[in-house]
């Protein structure tokens, strides 16, 4: 919603500025989007009058003029403008006048004709954006010498408010008004607006054959209009300042008292109309041509308006072309209605639209106003284009319109939301200022909402109609009694949600399986689980509690293998249970089950079959989001795993889980006719990380040594590093093994691991004596731990 300041304060003005006024309206919740001048910044432009025109000798486009500016004497202006005519009242600009863009005025000569000043454009003088190729022509009443931006009140200030759906009420001058005046506590005056008493009997027949959604349609014949009379300039102005251009004086009649009361109108040519008005749904294979030349087929949900011969306009949205208002009309049918909310919305999207009625109905407009509206756009139009206007007609559904919503607000419930207490006699003057009928009631009010408040219906829309009026910024701080002291949180845990991203990433898919297993299936899997049973199972199926994730995806694996999935890769979290009722522990775990091909079926995947040593990779992926150097996997026996296809996993030294292929025994006993490779390892101490540490990077050459050891082929390599570790000292930066070898050279029994050593000093250079003397003690302790001893 754009409106002009000064149109706004000849309904109420309070003692504000125009950036008081507009915070003031901000803080009410009307935000205010932009304050821009009405014109450009210019001097020395005064109102003259064309006593003289003559064609340029030199130029065809040219005129020569003399002009009256109220000095006491004539100037002569060379003009361009086609529009220019002999007693006319124009702007002008004389001779040291600065127009918007810095643009001097001197006394020129063009064409060799003298030209002593500049009849001005409204684009000129910064009142349009839109390049005019004609002069502004002013009143016939204007009065020659006086100051142009005087006599225009150009300082004035175009004010645009964007709105919230619910306050549809403030789509008007007099909406806002009424927000101002209860917000300052000042008396809002609008124009008196009185009946136009009836000069001739002609009415036009209305019929609403769709009252649920159109209650109250008016309309009135008005005959013997000029509609080639011009729009006064400053209804021009208030409509321009507001955003709207203007079309003809009838149209710019209807928007101005749109813009004024919030009421959307339409006048239809009189002589198109068909035996009479009938505001109904639309029928099948119905078309309509909008004003602005759009063919559009009408669906049957559409309200309209229509005649004898077919539809004139789509209801609260747009007319039709054909029975518009144009230069040939000489008598006029002005309607205003009320179509409710539910009726408009999503009409005008419908056909891609957006109009500024649509805009307003689908808002709500006040059901009452349509009548008024008919008089106040009546007494403009006799005023401007002449004409006799006949009766009133009016076709209203008291059953459908809309009711005034009651309700009460306690003062309790008041003083409990905005946190301290009101006088009695300012809720009440709030309410009433608002248009809110308010009685005294015992610990509280009654109150009916006024009809152009659609959005008042309950006691929490009074409480924010006295806050807000009241002022936000006016009530207590208040801060809450509460410890809000910040909860400690451990920077080195990791989330469950990233180590689900990280199998993801890996190509495993989350199952969720039932807690509870087949007895028969956990006795399998794990003959020593201790695990409760249910009293009330759901099936014998699912009648013991899960001592292990293993189970779960077991069964997972086995209903995707039968169903010719021939490559699965599936995790899960969720507790266990371990030990009897009156000895319960449940610990949280995360599994995974792998079974088929290593790569997904490709021109450039390999045909290996998934291992141990794959879902190992896939499982320390996961260890290294943490802190990969305290985990370690040791070779142990599990019921269910491959005796030599298996491992436990340690933490620092602690069991935290197994890892394996499927023992052949318990696939067999299971029906599985291939191999499957599982995981399990404890949540929490997946989810311990450490928090990452800076250390310098050292200036000084890093000193690397290779060496190759022979072990016993059935020595841990990870036994073999731990040693290093401790042997190597504090300023070894880096171990790397790279090579493992058995054959020939190397005796049976044994294998050669290759491994490289990396020192770095952080503040000098080390020396060949110190590297060799730390190369002689790693392979001391090798060979004393492990009998180990140097290749070669």
């Amino acid at each position: 919603m754009k409106f002009s300041e000064q149109w706004l304060r000849e309904w109420v003005s309070p003692d504000l500025s125009t950036q008081q006024l507009a915070d003031q309206i901000t803080m009410a919740g009307l935000e205010v989007d932009s304050i821009t001048p009405v014109a450009g910044e210019f001097s020395r432009v005064v109102v003259a009058e064309v006593t003289d025109k003559q064609q340029h000798p030199d130029a065809d486009k040219l005129s020569v003029c003399h002009v009256d500016d109220g000095s006491g004497k004539t100037s002569q202006v060379v003009c361009a403008a086609p529009n220019v005519a002999v007693g006319q009242k124009v702007p002008f600009a004389r001779v040291g006048a600065v127009l918007p863009g810095g643009i001097d005025i001197r006394e020129t000569r063009l064409r060799g004709a003298e030209s002593q000043g500049m009849i001005c454009s409204a684009s000129e003088l910064g009142l349009s954006e839109e390049t005019s190729s004609g002069i502004l022509v002013l009143a016939g009443d204007a009065p020659p010498g006086a100051d142009f931006r005087e006599w225009m009140r150009l300082e004035d200030t175009s004010i645009e408010v964007d709105l919230t759906p619910n306050r549809g009420d403030c789509l008007s001058i007099q909406g806002l008004a009424r927000e101002i005046g209860v917000l300052n506590r000042c008396d809002v005056a609008g124009p008196a607006i009185d009946p136009v008493p009836a000069e001739h009997e002609e009415t036009f027949g209305i019929n609403v054959a769709d009252p649920e959604r159109c209650p109250r349609y008016v309309g009135r014949v008005i005959k013997n209009v000029d509609v080639t009379a011009e729009t006064p300039l400053w209804m021009l102005e208030r409509l321009r300042r507001s955003g709207i251009r203007s079309i003809d004086p009838v149209v710019d009649v209807t928007n101005y008292v749109m813009l004024e009361l919030g009421q959307p109108m339409h006048a239809f040519d009189r002589a198109n109309l068909h035996e009479g008005i009938e505001v109904r749904g639309a029928r099948s294979g119905e078309t309509l041509v909008l004003l602005d030349g759009q063919e559009v087929s009408l669906d049957e949900n559409t309200l309209i308006i229509a005649d004898g011969k077919g539809p004139l306009a789509i209801a609260g949205v747009m007319g039709g072309e054909n029975s518009g208002v144009n230069v040939e009309t000489s008598d006029i049918f002005l309607e205003s209605a009320f179509f409710t909310p539910l009726a408009i919305a999503g009409q005008a999207r419908h056909y891609g639209l957006h109009t500024d009625a649509s805009h307003r109905f689908e808002r709500g407009v006040d059901p009452h106003l349509a009548r008024l509206a008919v008089e106040r756009a009546t007494t403009l139009l006799l005023s401007i284009t002449g004409g006799e206007s006949g009766p009133v007609t009016e076709v209203m559904d008291d059953g459908q319109m809309p009711s005034p919503a009651s309700m009460t607000l306690g003062a309790a419930r008041l003083r409990q939301a905005l946190g301290t207490e009101l006088e009695g006699v300012d809720v009440v003057d709030i309410l009433t200022r608002l248009g809110i009928q308010v009685a005294e009631r015992a610990e509280g009010w009654s109150a009916v909402a006024p009809s152009w408040r659609f959005d008042i219906a309950i006691e929490e829309d009074l409480i924010e109609e006295v806050a807000r009026i009241h002022g936000y910024n006016r009530l207590p701080v208040r801060r809450p009694a509460a410890r809000l002291a910040l909860r400690a949180d451990d920077e080195d845990r990791l989330t469950l949600a990233r180590l689900r991203r990280q199998m993801v990433a890996r190509g495993f898919q989350e199952a969720i399986t039932y807690s509870f297993v087949a007895p028969e299936l956990q006795q399998t899997m794990l003959p020593d689980a201790v695990a409760p049973a249910l009293a009330n199972p759901i099936s014998n199926d699912m009648s013991v509690m899960r001592a292990s994730l293993f189970p779960g995806l077991i069964k997972a694996l086995e209903y995707n293998l039968n169903r010719q999935q021939h490559r699965v890769r599936l995790f899960e979290t969720g507790l266990v249970f371990r030990g009897t009722l009156d000895d319960l522990r449940q610990e949280s775990m995360l599994g995974a089950v792998v079974n088929g091909r290593r790569d997904p079926e490709g021109w450039s995947a390999g045909t290996r079959d998934v291992d141990f040593f794959d879902l190992k990779g896939d499982l320390e992926s996961l260890l290294s989001l943490g802190d990969p150097e305290a985990w370690r996997f040791e070779p142990a026996q599990h019921p269910s795993l491959h005796p030599g296809q298996s491992a436990r996993i340690l933490r620092k030294g602690e069991p935290v889980g197994w890892i394996g292929t499927l023992h052949p025994a318990v696939r067999g006993q299971l029906g599985l006719k291939t191999d499957a490779v599982l995981f399990e390892v404890s949540l929490d101490a997946l989810t311990r990380g450490q928090v990452p540490a800076f250390q310098p990077l050292s200036r000084y050459p890093e000193v690397r040594r290779d060496l190759a050891l022979l072990v016993d082929e059935q020595l841990p390599v990870q036994a073999l590093l731990d040693c290093l570790h401790e042997a190597a000292g504090e300023w070894l930066s880096e171990l790397r093994l790279f090579d493992v070898y058995q054959g020939k050279g190397v005796s049976d029994g044994m294998k050669s691991v290759a491994l490289g050593l990396t020192w770095q000093h952080p503040s000098r250079t080390l020396n060949d004596d110190e590297i060799n003397q730390l190369v002689d003690s790693i392979v001391a302790q090798t060979g004393e731990r492990f009998g180990a001893r140097l290749r070669g």
